[in-house]
């Protein structure tokens, strides 16, 4: 039985892509093989946002030659952001590689594996939604992002955004939660940019209550949000949708509003700090999370103090730093010289990480002897897996029969990246709102309906 193996790296776009990928290939007949080296098909899903995920791809291709030589039957494909619209130089420099895809490109992949067992593809590429997904599942909702931040190189790879028809991906999610999954995530580059390229212009608030209607499907999550897109009304959805779950992801990357500029993020600090404000006290139950750069381009000392402030004001739940890695072909790389070694950039990092590691202690202690509702989702480590409404990890111990289920958990320790529990009430699978629950949300959405989203 010929067998494939996919390899991925970078955001949880990325996963998605992959798990449709699988589906299509295991359409085609092949088994999942854990090995690349014994595997029939190889597929690298790629991302090369910090040059470290790209070193990562670059060293497997290079493993992956001697194989291609002495089995030059084996098909290699390489997709995601490390594709670019051409791909001369990428096929001069590993030309051991069969098929390159960019992002969202499943076709030529599976077209690839098709020919190598000697099939045809028609059939596999019509439906790519995983046949057995798990607990939790990711749904892309728009592709592609408009915003051209001077660090980023997504819009040259994933190109500008497209949004997905609501009937299309509320027909997805419904097929998922039928397959057993209980929480999505709705995924997108920008994803509160969704529907703006639609017509009729819909939103993520509309989109949120569409598939808050959706029997099975116990929680919703979204990511990744822009502070300029965020708007009241998709905050006020969060508020108001029981099964929204309160939690936001709110990428910052800079605290000082002259590196924020030369960013071209769209905002200023105190613009950020009024959006957080909002979303506090409209959601007060929310855990938010954040994104941040450290060493950008001609980033000063207080420049990079005026961040640590920030998140000191803020007290994230947590913070996802990262060292500015120049991508060639961006803005920044083009315009702005990278003038801070990479021993500064460590430090600044580790300066981040000890502060906020501070923080997440002193935040998930005081949860200690709380009840919450927990997702369980998975085993790792010989202990159940599961999450909070507000996406905290606890551990728990119990039986794999309550994987699926939501359990009522009582928190005995934390520590800055994780909650243990002990389960007060037995696992319940997820049921559709009772009508009263429904009544009120569409009573309190009415009052934030079109032609709100109408406007820019």
């Amino acid at each position: 039985m010929a067998t494939y193996n996919l390899w991925t790296v970078g955001c949880q776009m990325n996963k998605a892509d992959s798990d449709r990928l699988a589906s299509g290939l295991e359409k085609l007949g092949l088994l999942s093989c854990d090995v690349p080296e014994d595997s029939d098909v190889v597929v690298l899903n790629t991302c090369v946002v910090r040059q470290s995920a790209e070193d990562t791809a670059t060293g497997l291709l290079g493993r992956l030659k001697p194989i291609k030589m002495a089995h030059p039957n084996r098909t290699i494909a390489v997709m995601g952001c490390m594709v670019g619209p051409t791909q001369d130089k990428l096929r001069r420099r590993f030309p051991h590689v069969d098929v390159w895809a960019r992002p969202q490109q499943f076709e030529p992949v599976i077209q690839a594996a098709a020919a190598r067992i000697g099939l045809d593809a028609e059939g596999c590429l019509d439906s790519l939604v995983p046949k057995q997904p798990g607990v939790t599942a990711f749904v892309p909702i728009v592709h592609g992002c408009d915003k051209f931040c001077t660090f980023c190189i997504i819009p040259y790879r994933r190109g500008r955004e497209t949004s997905r028809s609501t009937d299309e991906i509320v027909r997805e999610t419904a097929l998922l939660a039928q397959r057993g999954v209980r929480e999505v995530t709705l995924l997108g580059q920008n994803v509160d940019s969704y529907g703006q390229d639609l017509s009729p212009r819909r939103d993520l608030a509309d989109l949120l209550y569409e598939v808050h209607a959706i029997e099975g499907l116990e929680r919703i999550r979204f990511l990744t949000s822009h502070p300029n897109d965020m708007s009241s009304r998709i905050i006020r959805a969060v508020a108001d949708l029981p099964k929204v779950c309160e939690s936001v992801n709110l990428p910052v990357q800079a605290g000082d509003d002259a590196i924020l500029a030369d960013m071209k993020r769209g905002y200023t600090r105190r613009q950020y700090l009024d959006k957080v404000k909002e979303i506090r006290e409209t959601i007060p139950a929310v855990t938010m999370t954040t994104d941040l750069i450290v060493g950008f381009p001609g980033e000063s000392r207080e420049q990079f103090r005026r961040s640590l402030e920030l998140l000191q004001e803020v007290r994230f739940d947590k913070v996802h730093a990262a060292a500015y890695s120049e991508r060639p072909g961006t803005l920044a790389s083009r315009r702005l010289p990278d003038t801070l070694d990479r021993t500064e950039k460590k430090g600044r990092l580790a300066e981040v990480s000890r502060m906020q590691e501070q923080i997440q202690n002193g935040m998930n202690k005081r949860l200690a002897g709380q009840k919450f509702e927990v997702l369980v989702d998975n085993r790792t480590r010989g202990r159940l897996q599961g999450r909070t409404r507000g996406d905290k990890i606890v551990y728990l111990q119990g039986e794999d029969s309550m994987i699926g289920q939501t359990v009522t958990v009582r928190i005995t320790d934390a520590t800055p990246w994780s909650l243990r529990g002990e389960v007060q009430e037995a696992g319940k699978t997820a049921a559709p709102p009772d009508q009263e629950t429904n009544r009120q949300a569409a009573h309190n959405w009415d009052q934030h309906k079109l032609p709100a989203a109408s406007t820019p």
